[in-house]
């Protein structure tokens, strides 16, 4: 048994006890009719008392008054209170119950395992796309940051080049105008 259906077990048992002897009626006890039988539920301690229901097996009852021989009960399908035998009150439900219980438990816990599956199968799916884009993009931006370090190193190419033309230019133009400033007569007259 483990820690969690233990302590279950000790809720389930040991609560009810404790509100018994805390505080009497103020909260009934928890019990199931055992074996595969049906009780009849009368308005007295005895079988001399009118029949107002039957309890039968895998009926959850609350505990009402527990008496010398007789127990007195309260069925959820029946308004009334009433009395049945002792020794037909188990803790905990029946097997029947208890193994309906778990297939309705393990039938839940199927549909939702086959739905994390698919869910599984999905996101994987995803992931696989989110990594191929991943991939795509990691390669665009290395990309872009290289033509961005190509476009810096270069930027002031043009700007050298073009007043390394105009200081040419100068030059050429300054040599030419003294070369026809020299070749020309002076026109002054001397005396």
């Amino acid at each position: 048994m483990t820690g969690r259906a233990q302590a279950n077990l000790l809720v389930a048992v040991g609560l009810p006890i404790l509100l018994l002897l805390a505080g009497g009626s103020a909260a009934a006890e928890k019990a199931w009719v055992r074996g595969e039988i049906r009780l009849n539920l009368r308005t007295g301690p005895g079988t001399e008392f009118r029949i107002v229901g039957v309890a039968k097996t895998g009926d959850g009852v609350e505990v009402l008054k527990r008496g010398e021989g007789w127990t007195k009960i309260r069925l959820p399908s029946v308004d009334e209170a009433g009395w049945i035998p002792v020794g037909y009150l188990k803790p905990e439900p029946p097997p029947t119950l208890r193994l309906a219980e778990t297939e309705q438990r393990a039938e839940e816990l199927l549909t939702q395992l086959s739905e994390l599956q698919e869910e599984a199968v999905k996101l994987r799916e995803d992931n696989g796309v989110l990594s191929v884009q991943d991939g795509e993009q990691q390669a665009k931006i290395k990309q872009l940051t290289m033509e961005n370090m190509e476009l810096h190193a270069g930027a002031r190419y043009p700007e050298w080049i073009t007043g390394a033309a105009i200081f040419a230019a100068g030059m050429v133009l300054g040599a030419m105008l003294h070369r026809n400033s020299a070749r020309r007569q002076p026109t002054r007259i001397r005396l």
